[in-house]
This record gives structure tokens, C-alpha cells and sequence, in this order.
């Protein structure tokens, strides 16, 4: 008796261990996986990919969630990235729209300015200041035009126009003008201003639109690092640490993480190789968001467009008497015109008080947002997209619906069955995939794909380090550091610093690259005003019209001591 009600307890406690056993899930029943897959199906297929020796799933279920894994694998990468993309294409749109927006404001406040300050003087010479700023948006926009050619043609058209309006006394030929542009460098009319502008609009808008164009570079690279093409190694190896647990009856356990890192790194091989060029192209990203809201601000730069040309404008006022000296000693004294019309006391005299802009009252975009708080929330998102290609494993590992927690070492799915994943995780990059031990990957080619991303992320990269030197990588060697019009210039090779550089000689262009020349038209300029058009033509004159400009002193002195002499010989 006393050996039977042994028996039974121990029964009893047997049952209760297979109980436990069943409930936390390690015994195999395939009822579970029925519920979960949704189907009935044989159980003594062969499988190609999940092991044979016992079975819930049929071959067809097999093929099934083959295909099912690659789509789980994919939607993971894209939900992953998807912070990338939208990050680039929203900042992209914001920023491009918010300098555009901020080149109409400039141009709108110039012309309230002019036509309150200058009167009709201004409305009759608009057309020039209208292509200044239409000239200006079609480098913004991309175009092969050297913003110092821009200034150039805009002072060389300014020059002649402003020197009339300080003679009219005088009648000035086509020819005669001709001779006052081209002599512009040697006069200075302008003074230091032209030199100025340039070098403040000139890298401001050159890190705009380089910023731009690499936000719109970043969303391209992300959208075609992220468009995968999965390898049937990869396939088998999300196969069997995703699906393979449902096969042998245990649906609800997940692959150990170490597991699930080896897996991915195998099939982010590649991606992971743009870590280091893309971590470059970050750092530059940031370092041209920050000089935009620093040395090369784009919005005090547009601001102070109106302004400078202003100053450049009352500096030859001012000056007039000297600048007219020379003119007329180097290119001749102009017939005299038949009637002068005389400006009234309000066109001569008025003045405007340029605004100025105080750090609490930065000018803002219709959008009731300003350049600052553009950058903080650019410098916010760029921040953690350092190291993204490499951590994209750990992160999609990291999603519970993808892999155990990494404490939960024995109680994981580890490619067989339940227990400690025992391989080591394997280093990033293609070529460590040699050691991966859950799929063999062909270290000796590299993807054509990565290679050519890894070059656009190299361009991007030399492109944002130039414009952090206020230079275009595209017109590196044509855009020269000049103010033409007011014989200032900044040498070509000049590098651009946080504060003003000094103002150096002027120097010509240098291995110059072809530039977009297309004509453009000067909305009621006269053809010959082309700066380019004068500067050919008459080039054969420059020898002639120099030693005009500027004659020999010697004879002058000799000139001026005979008639000192003959007025002390009458005196005595």
C-alpha cells in the first residue's frame, strides 16, 4: 500500500513537470503553429531550410514564409531609414523654400528703398537691379554662372549709369561710357564697397546652395541604399531564425540576439560599408549649417544687399569731383548738353535709414520662421545619423517583435532549437563576413552599387568642404575672389575665414572653367553694356586709354616750374 501511493504521487509530479514544461514552451506541438499560421498541413515534409527531424510546417508553408521573411526584413529597413529620408526631403523643401522666399524679400525691400530714396532716377534704371537678382537666382538655382561675374556685370552696368546722373551737364556717347567701365578697377568709383558685397553674398549664397544641393543628395543616397536587392543567403538565414521556431512548434519564440545580429550583419554587408563616408558627409553637413547661421548668414547677407549698393551709390556721389577729374583726363572732356535738367531737392537730397536686423528681431519668411530656427532643428536631426549604417542591425535587432531581449540569453531561438546562441558576433562590413557563421557571403566582390554611393557621399563631401571656404566646387577656379567696378579685389587663391579677410590686389581669372555665357537680356540695356562684349572690344585699347588716364608726371612738373618762373620774372 505504502509503495502505491509512492507511485501515485510521483505520477502526480510528472504530470505536473510535462505541464510546466508544455506551458513555458518547450515541449513541440504543433497545435500552436496551426493557430498561428492559419492552416492545416503534413507533418513528415522535408524542408529545405529548417531542420527535418521534427516538423509542423509543409514545403509549401516553407516557400511561403521564405517570401514572407524577405517582406519582414525590408519593412524593417524602411521603417528604420524612414527617419533618414524624411528628414532630408522636409529639410530639403524648407530650406530651398525659405531662400528663395528671402531673395523676393530682398529684392521687394531694394526697390521700396531706391523708389523712396532716388525717385524716377531709380524707376528708370531698375532694369539692372532686376537682373542683378534674377542673375542671383539662376546660380541658386544651379546655373554655370560665378556670382562674381554677376557682381561684376551688375557694377560695370552701375558705374556708367550713376556717372551720367553725377554729370548731367554732359552728353556721354556709347564709346565714352565704354571708356569709364573699362577704367572702373583703376578708379574705384565704389570705393571698397563692390569688394564687400562679394565676398559677404558670394559665400553666403554659395553655402545655401551648396547646403541644398546636399540635402537633396542625402535624400538620393538614402533612398538608394535602402532599396535592397536580398540575396538568397540572406533569405535562408531570416527564414531560419524567424520562422523556423513556428516549423518546430514553438511560434512565440524569438532568435537570440546574437543570433539575429549575425543575420543582419550579414545582409547589411554592404550598407555597412557606407558608414565611414557617410559619417564624413554628416560632419560637413554640420559645419555648413553652422557657418549658415554664423559668418555666412544668408539672411543679413540678402539684407544687406540694398544697403551696400546704396553706400557704393553715395560714396561716388561723394566723390563725383575726383572720379570725374580723372574720367575726363583719360578719356576726353565730353561735349556739354544743351539743356540740363536738374534734379529736384528731393530726388538730390533724400535719404533712407537702412533697417538693420538685431539678433531678437531676425527678419522671418511668410512661414513665420526664421534661418536660426532652421538650423537648430537641422543640427537636432543630423546629430544621430552619425554611425546609422552600422547600427542599423542593433537597431532592427533591438525591436522586440524581431529577436529576444539580449538578457534573455536561454530562452532564445538559437538556429535549432532553444538555448545560448553560441557563435561570436562578427565584425561590420563586407569583408568580416568571411567568419559569419550564419551565411556565406563572397568577400571578394564588392557591391557595384555601394561603390558608386560611396563615391556620390565623396562628391557631397568635397562639395560642402569648399563652400565651408566660401567657394563652388563647380566654378572652383572660374568664380575670382573680385569686386569689378571698384578695382578691389580678393586674390583667387584667397581662403575665406570667420572674420573679413584684408582686401588684396585684384588678380584675373586662372584656369578658368567654361562658364554658362548665355546672353542675357538686360530688359531695355543696350546690347554693346555687356560688361564681357566691352572688355573684348576694346582690349586693344587698354594700353592707350591707361597712359590717358594716368599721364607721365615729369612733363607736368617741367610745365608748371616754366610759368612759376615767368611769373616771378614779371613779378620782379
Amino acid at each position: 500500500l505504502f509503495t502505491d501511493l509512492v507511485f501515485v504521487k510521483m505520477m502526480k509530479v510528472l504530470v505536473c513537470v510535462i505541464a510546466l514544461w508544455g506551458a513555458a514552451g518547450g515541449a513541440r506541438s504543433c497545435g500552436e503553429s496551426r493557430r498561428v499560421y492559419g492552416e492545416k498541413h503534413e507533418l513528415s515534409e522535408h524542408l529545405r531550410l529548417c531542420p527535418r527531424d521534427y516538423t509542423c510546417c509543409s514545403s509549401l508553408m516553407e516557400d511561403t514564409l521564405v517570401s514572407q521573411s524577405e517582406a519582414d526584413f525590408l519593412s524593417a529597413v524602411h521603417d528604420t531609414s524612414q527617419f533618414l529620408l524624411t528628414t532630408f526631403t522636409q529639410r530639403h523643401r524648407k530650406f530651398d523654400e525659405f531662400f528663395r522666399e528671402l531673395m523676393d524679400v530682398a529684392e521687394k525691400s531694394m526697390n521700396q528703398m531706391f523708389t523712396q530714396t532716388y525717385g524716377h532716377l531709380y524707376t528708370q534704371n531698375a532694369p539692372i537691379f532686376q537682373q542683378l537678382f534674377s542673375d542671383l537666382r539662376r546660380y541658386y538655382t544651379g546655373g554655370r554662372v560665378s556670382v562674381a561675374e554677376v557682381l561684376s556685370d551688375f557694377w560695370a552696368g552701375l558705374v556708367e549709369r550713376v556717372f551720367a546722373l553725377v554729370n548731367p551737364q554732359y552728353q556721354f556717347s556709347e564709346d565714352y561710357l565704354e571708356c569709364v567701365s573699362k577704367h572702373a578697377e583703376q578708379l574705384r568709383p565704389f570705393g571698397d564697397v563692390p569688394h564687400k558685397l562679394h565676398i559677404q553674398v558670394s559665400r553666403a549664397l554659395t553655402a545655401a546652395r551648396t547646403l541644398v544641393q546636399s540635402l537633396a543628395a542625402g535624400r538620393d543616397i538614402v533612398n538608394k541604399a535602402t532599396k535592397l536587392t536580398v540575396g538568397s543567403e540572406c533569405v535562408r538565414a531570416l527564414m531560419r531564425q524567424w520562422f523556423c521556431p513556428l516549423c518546430r512548434g514553438l511560434p512565440f519564440l524569438k532568435p537570440c540576439h546574437s543570433l539575429c545580429l549575425n543575420v543582419m550583419k550579414g545582409c547589411l554587408a554592404n550598407q555597412a560599408d557606407l558608414d565611414s563616408e557617410w559619417n564624413n558627409f554628416i560632419d560637413a553637413l554640420m559645419a555648413v549649417v553652422e557657418k549658415l547661421s554664423g559668418p555666412f548668414h544668408f539672411e543679413l547677407a540678402a539684407d544687406s544687399i540694398a544697403v551696400k549698393v546704396s553706400e557704393g551709390i553715395m560714396y561716388m556721389q561723394e566723390n563725383s569731383i575726383s572720379i570725374s577729374a580723372k574720367v575726363f583726363q583719360g578719356c576726353g572732356i565730353p561735349r556739354p548738353t544743351p539743356a540740363r535738367n536738374k534734379r529736384s531737392s528731393r530726388e538730390r537730397d533724400g535719404k533712407r535709414a537702412f533697417r538693420t536686423y538685431s539678433a531678437e528681431d531676425k527678419p522671418t519668411t511668410a512661414s513665420g520662421t526664421n534661418l536660426d530656427r532652421l538650423v537648430e532643428e537641422l543640427q537636432e536631426r543630423l546629430r544621430p545619423m552619425r554611425g546609422f549604417w552600422v547600427a542599423l542591425p542593433h537597431t532592427i535587432c533591438n525591436d522586440e517583435h524581431k529577436a529576444a531581449d539580449v538578457t534573455n540569453e536561454d530562452r532564445c531561438w538559437n538556429g535549432q532549437t532553444r538555448g545560448r546562441y553560441l557563435p561570436p558576433v562578427t565584425a561590420d562590413g563586407l569583408v568580416n563576413q568571411i567568419n559569419n557563421p550564419e551565411m556565406e557571403v563572397d568577400v571578394a566582390r564588392p557591391d557595384v552599387k555601394t561603390r558608386q554611393l560611396i563615391m556620390e557621399l565623396r562628391v557631397a563631401v568635397n562639395r560642402l568642404k569648399h563652400a565651408l571656404n566660401g567657394r563652388d566646387a563647380d566654378l572652383i577656379d572660374s568664380d575670382v575672389e573680385a569686386g569689378s567696378g571698384s578695382g578691389v579685389g580678393a586674390e583667387a587663391g584667397e581662403r575665406f575665414s570667420d572674420d573679413w579677410p584684408a582686401y588684396g590686389s585684384f588678380s584675373p581669372p586662372r584656369n578658368t572653367l567654361p562658364v554658362d555665357k548665355s546672353p542675357r537680356p538686360r530688359n531695355g540695356l543696350r546690347p554693346r553694356d555687356t560688361p564681357s562684349n566691352k572688355r573684348n572690344r576694346l582690349n586693344g585699347r587698354a594700353q592707350s586709354d591707361a597712359g590717358r588716364l594716368f599721364p607721365p608726371l615729369l612733363p607736368l612738373l617741367l610745365l608748371l616750374t616754366v610759368c612759376f618762373s615767368l611769373s616771378s620774372s614779371r613779378g620782379l
